[in-house]
């Protein structure tokens, strides 16, 4: 955000609205690029994931949303927006800046749609496993704020758009369930159970006339990769990239990554994208990158010379703190030799109770970012499997 605003000399008395788990760090990099420039800004993210700078600013009000499910801080956040859109005078110049995990953290439901509600809707979706673009159009249909109806309020405003993508394509559309643009496709029903379709008739179709704003992509997955990719081969590591996007079934995705790991000569692996898991009614501890990293250390189990990480680049994974794994071929060694067992603990989505017990689980923190999940597979040579394994 710094970079995107740097010398933006046209821009004076600005406002910020700025939703998401990278909600904190973006709003940092405005007030660094505007300065005095900015007048006001509210900050919609998850506990925990405020900069310390932006919450000490007279200038800026903080609301932790709700997530994954959304709250009562995800209606405060969705009330707060439309207050600031009803108190813009027309020309008021406003950036809003979306990342990931924003179609939780900020809501405000029609008439008739009731917070318990809201969260059914989501914890089905997560439940069944749907991919984040179909949870996503669930969502837009069921909000006074998304699918462009934010930006039919905003309308008086000179709003500028800038988002970090965590979503395929990088589609402004989809990032948000639609508060940077409306729904790029019409809606499909297909296959939704009745009382969720019962419940949708109660939306109100989108807005007329939603306004195009200028909107710019400042982090996404692909760089991320890159990043990974250009370190190692500066490193002197021989490097592979995994065509296309982790996604679909997590242990689908843990078969076909075993059998490649299998015949992978020494080097590092590097692949991204989000998988989804399919929850037993009562889940354990864990998310997505825990599943898959636990499910490719069964597969390789025994082996001395691969590591793999799975990690989500916000930090966090699922419903646990953890950012995710990094796993070897004695992990389910370790995790058995306390009473556990990989497939009982896979069948009850509790990947995290295992790795916790293997000693394997990454803890980062909020990392001021969301761009998807990052998978690293690392094989050493013969030399180095004999002894210790390679720092990663």
């Amino acid at each position: 955000m710094r970079e995107a605003l740097a010398g933006r000399s046209d821009l004076a008395r600005v406002w910020v609205l700025a939703v998401g788990k990278a909600a904190g760090a973006m709003t940092r990099g405005a007030m660094d690029a505007l300065g005095p420039q900015l007048e006001r800004a509210l900050v919609v993210s998850r506990p925990g994931h405020f900069d310390p700078d932006v919450e000490s600013d007279p200038r800026v009000r903080c609301i932790a949303g709700g997530h994954p499910l959304p709250g009562e801080g995800s209606l405060a956040a969705g009330a707060a927006a439309l207050d600031m859109a009803r108190a813009a005078e027309p020309g008021q110049p406003l950036l809003l800046l979306v990342s990931g995990g924003a179609s939780s953290l900020i809501e405000a439901p029609p008439a008739g749609v009731s917070l318990d509600e809201l969260r059914h809707v989501t914890d089905w979706a997560l439940a069944a496993g749907l991919p984040i673009e179909r949870l996503n159009a669930l969502r837009r249909r069921l909000s006074l704020v998304k699918d462009g109806r934010l930006l039919a309020r905003l309308s008086r405003c000179r709003v500028e758009g800038f988002f970090i993508s965590d979503v395929p394509g990088d589609d402004p559309g989809v990032v948000g369930s639609g508060l940077l643009a409306s729904a790029p496709q019409p809606f499909d029903a297909t296959g939704l159970p009745a009382w969720l379709g019962a419940l949708l008739e109660l939306s109100a179709p989108p807005p007329a006339g939603v306004p195009g704003v200028p909107v710019r992509c400042v982090g996404r997955l692909e760089e991320a990769i890159e990043a990974a990719v250009r370190l190692a081969r500066d490193s002197g590591v021989r490097v592979e990239r995994l065509p296309g996007r982790l996604e679909g079934d997590a242990i689908a995705a843990a078969a076909a990554l075993g059998s490649h790991l299998a015949r992978m000569p020494p080097g590092l692996l590097v692949a991204g994208g989000e998988t989804t898991v399919r929850l037993p009614a009562q889940p354990g501890r864990g998310g997505r990158n825990q599943h898959l990293a636990l499910a490719v250390a069964r597969s390789i189990a025994g082996r001395d010379d691969l590591l793999l990480l799975c990690a989500g680049t916000d930090g966090s994974d699922g419903n646990s703190d953890d950012a995710g794994a990094l796993v070897d071929g004695g992990t389910t060694e370790r995790g058995s030799d306390v009473g556990l067992d990989p497939a009982d603990c896979l069948a009850r989505a509790d990947s995290g109770r295992f790795l916790e017990a293997s000693g394997d689980l990454v803890h980062t923190g909020p990392t001021g970012t969301n761009v998807g999940d990052l998978l690293l597979a690392y094989r050493c040579d013969a030399v180095h499997s004999q002894g210790p394994g390679p720092s990663m």
